[in-house]
């Protein structure tokens, strides 16, 4: 199989999501040492981070439904915190501008083939 190149509104996304997953993984990883309550769950978000920016980059059309369900997760549990509400909604926003982009629709294979 050929590597396709990723369009940029793929590509900053991807990234994204593979700093985020990592660094958060590191930083959360003390409380599933210490086995503190949900460590578990939140390391187990971070990972699905991981595995959306690693499978978007790969061009896989389920990894972008699956990024775009993990930021609208954060937006779900934002809603006691104003502020925390606003700010996942905004990136949940342009997170999808992004990856609904035309040519990500291509390199997901959602507008005819790729040359």
């Amino acid at each position: 199989m050929r590597w396709k190149k990723p369009p940029v509104s793929v590509l900053a996304p991807a990234c994204l999501y593979l700093v985020v997953g990592v660094a958060g993984f590191a930083y959360h990883f003390h409380e599933l040492l210490t086995r503190q309550p949900d460590a578990g769950w939140v390391e187990l978000t971070e990972f699905l981070a991981v595995v959306c920016g690693v499978f978007m980059l790969r061009g896989q059309n389920w990894a972008r439904w699956l990024a775009i369900a993990w930021m609208a997760f954060h937006v779900a549990i934002s809603f006691p915190v104003p502020w925390a509400l606003a700010v996942h909604s905004l990136f949940l926003a342009a997170i999808a501008w992004l990856l609904f982009r035309p040519e990500a629709m291509r390199y997901f294979g959602g507008l005819g083939a790729l040359p």
